[in-house]
């Protein structure tokens, strides 16, 4: 399985490598996934691979993924928060085009609720260049 010892390092011996990093790695990548609620992940990401880095350093052993982690976490938080803003100043027309969509039952009525999403984020100032591109809409 691995190739190091299955012995707790309690003699004075100084661990092979740091794991923290890839724990790190681990929560800045689920973080990236489940926007806007990873932040808290992406920010568990981040201390975790700042820990590792700190354990690594000062025991002079590598820990890989720590930066790595570090920097998802960073990108995870910022994609939260883009997000979350994005909710915070769209919201109301999100709500509106889900609930039409909710209503829907054929391609010709979604299409109809994309085209009016599309218009209520125009009438909103987004340019037409930015818009999403939905399923039924042209």
């Amino acid at each position: 399985m691995t190739n190091e010892p299955s012995t707790s390092p309690s003699d004075g011996q100084q661990p092979t490598v740091e794991r923290g990093g890839l724990w790190g790695l681990f929560f800045a990548t689920a973080g990236l996934l489940l926007p806007p609620f990873g932040v808290v992940l992406s920010v568990f990401g981040i201390v975790q691979g700042r820990r590792a880095r700190k354990s690594a350093r000062a025991n002079r052993v590598p820990a890989p993924g720590a930066v790595l982690s570090m920097v998802l976490g960073w990108a995870g938080v910022l994609f939260s928060a883009g997000t979350m803003i994005g909710y915070l100043v769209f919201g109301e027309e999100i709500a509106a085009w889900q609930d039409c969509s909710a209503r829907s039952h054929t391609s010709v009525t979604q299409a109809e609720c994309d085209t009016a999403l599309r218009d209520a984020l125009a009438e909103r100032g987004v340019p037409a260049e930015y818009l999403p591109a939905l399923s039924g809409a042209r």
